[in-house]
């Protein structure tokens, strides 16, 4: 009977059934212990593999969320190291980026920039649609799952330790009956042998006989327990493992298929963020592209030349200077270049250059008036200056417009405002007006300067037209600037040439430009004669420093143009002064007229 139900409940085939001749050597005990231990492979094991399946599952969850971090951390710092890449190389606000504006590849690189700020903005969405779509709900997600797996689990054990107990109490009324079934039997044997007895006395049957009769009924109630507690066992049996296991386990596969599914949607949004950003980044390469494209040589080549456009005339041709004729003078005091090496000597320095390849030492933002600039950029520079204080002016008059009419409304308001607290606002207004204009005819005396001394095309026509009627050694008076520039600033050394200051109110007429000269010409011994010239008009000088010369007047050269405008020349020992080289027509080193030097 034992050996009956025991193999009742081995309804798995197992490797770990022992063949029959090797049951039957088993103590009823022993069966006790094999038949749990197969009812605890039934469900218990297969507990422990789907509790290490479901482990891994959530481990490979955290993992991909941990990757899925690591990205959005690099996306990240990438959009960080991307925008402080534009950032560093993105134009100062000074002048040198300014004027580097204007060129059409400065400015497609600085939308280069600004398009790779916009293309490292959305790395950044990258980053944020990565960390809300995905880490965010993967980490709530993690732990619904831990939570229901844990309750999954724990019913799983409660059932199954419910079965385990159930299974003890069924053995145990299995045990009871067993006993009382042994115990029955050797009642009956004892009353069967009294009974035979013939030496034994009536009383001691009849109790043996009752005795038996109880044992009897106890395993008759015996059998009745365990036969009731066996029907009920094996529907809870029944249930455990075609109903509760069975539930268990499929909401466990459910779980299951809800994380691996949970896991293909977040790659496929991992996929689809980087999709969305796509067009954008697009949009920013071809913006990149398209700035690319829109950079043009010829312009960029142009806008060099208009930048660094002098004014300056080209230098004539150098003259023979003819030593072998008969002439009263030296090379050394009558040459241009000789004359030059005289002056230079002392300083120890060579001016072998020509002007435009000469360096620029003067750095920094020079003088008020541009003077250290060539002519066509000292004009232009002048301009933009008159400009800008021109917008100034104007920005202060419309301030004034306003609070004059604020003023207006409080006159006829006063409950809106005090008129008079305006009346200082207005008179600073109008210092700052007065103060812009004056600085606006400052520079725009100096700017007429500057035109009167850039030479039109008319001029330089009828210069040319003058000379090819002269001797063929004489040359135009600004040619006289072959080995040096006209302005002091684009020599190799300085030198204490004389400058022009403007009246803030200029006069047109060429009298009004006033050159003030150094004290040290008034102390120098004289200068040799370089040249001659003829005055082409007649020319008042009423200014300190300046001589009048009349119309058709031969005069002796002693000093050239130095790019101010202004020739220094000599009629006799003691009469000697500059006049505009606009006004003479020169000849450097030709046989004047007592071509002499005055010592």
């Amino acid at each position: 009977m034992l050996r009956r139900r025991s193999e009742f409940f081995i309804f798995l085939d197992s490797p770990s059934v022992k063949p029959e001749k090797e049951e039957r050597k088993l103590s009823p005990y022993q069966e006790y212990l094999q038949v749990l231990l197969q009812m605890k492979m039934t469900s218990t094991d297969q507990f422990d593999n789907l509790e290490r399946h479901t482990q891994w599952g959530i481990e490979f969850l955290e993992r991909y969320t941990k990757f899925v971090k690591e990205r959005s951390e690099i996306e990240a710092n990438y959009a960080k190291q991307i925008r402080n890449l534009s950032k560093k190389y993105q134009p100062k606000k000074n002048s040198r980026e300014e004027e580097e504006s204007k060129y059409t590849f400065c400015r497609a690189f600085l939308t280069t920039l600004n398009e790779l700020n916009d293309y490292a903005g959305q790395h950044e969405v990258i980053a944020e649609n990565l960390t809300s779509q995905i880490i965010t709900e993967l980490s709530r997600y993690l732990q619904e799952l831990k939570t229901e797996r844990k309750s999954h689990f724990h019913d799983g054990r409660k059932a199954q330790q419910h079965i385990e107990s159930s299974w003890k109490q069924l053995e145990s009324c299995k045990r009871k009956f067993e006993r009382d079934c042994k115990e029955a039997d050797k009642a009956q044997q004892y009353f069967e042998r009294m009974d035979a007895d013939i030496n034994v006395t009536k009383a001691d049957v009849e109790k043996a006989r009752q005795q038996a009769q109880v044992r009897h009924q106890m395993a008759s109630d015996s059998k009745s327990d365990y036969s009731s507690y066996l029907q009920k066992f094996n529907q809870e049996q029944n249930e455990h493992y075609y109903t509760v296991i069975p539930n268990i386990f499929q909401k466990l596969q459910d779980m299951e298929e809800k994380r691996i599914e949970r896991i293909g949607v977040c790659m496929k949004t991992f996929a689809d963020v980087d999709r969305q950003v796509l067009p954008i980044v697009g949009k920013c390469l071809d913006g990149m592209t398209t700035a690319a494209e829109s950079i043009e040589p010829k312009s960029d080549s142009k806008e060099v030349v208009e930048s660094y456009k002098s004014g300056f005339e080209p230098p004539g041709d150098v003259e023979f200077e003819d030593y072998g004729q008969a002439m009263k003078r030296t090379v050394s005091d009558t040459s241009l270049t000789n004359s030059r090496e005289v002056k230079e000597r002392p300083s120890g320095k060579s001016k072998g250059k020509l002007w435009p390849f000469i360096k620029n030492k003067n750095k920094g933002s020079g003088p008020e008036d541009f003077s250290h600039l060539p002519p066509e950029q000292r004009r232009k520079k002048l301009q933009a200056k008159l400009d800008d204080l021109n917008k100034d002016i104007q920005k202060e008059m419309d301030q004034r417009d306003a609070l004059t009419k604020m003023k207006d409304v409080y006159v006829k308001n006063p409950q809106m405002g005090d008129p008079t607290s305006v009346d200082p606002r207005l008179a600073e207004i109008g210092q700052n007006i007065e103060k812009l204009q004056f600085d606006v005819q400052k520079f725009e005396g100096w700017l007429a300067e500057v035109e009167e001394k850039m030479p039109s095309k008319s001029d330089t026509h009828r210069r040319s037209t003058l000379y090819e009627n002269q001797n063929s050694t004489a040359v135009n008076s600004n040619c006289a600037q072959d080995r040096e520039s006209p302005d002091g600033s684009y020599t190799e050394e300085q030198n204490s040439e004389t400058h022009v200051k403007a009246n803030a109110n200029p006069n047109p007429n060429p009298t009004s430009t006033t050159p003030e000269f150094d004290d040290e010409f008034d102390d120098e011994e004289s200068l040799p004669t370089i040249g001659t010239c003829k005055a082409l008009y007649p020319f008042d000088g009423h200014n300190e420093g300046t001589i009048s010369v009349a119309e058709g007047e031969l005069l002796y050269v002693i000093e050239e143009d130095k790019g101010d405008g202004w020739t220094r020349v000599r009629r006799n020992e003691d009469e000697e002064g500059y006049v505009p080289t606009s006004y003479v027509e020169v000849f450097l080193g030709t046989n004047a007229k007592g071509a002499m030097t005055y010592i």
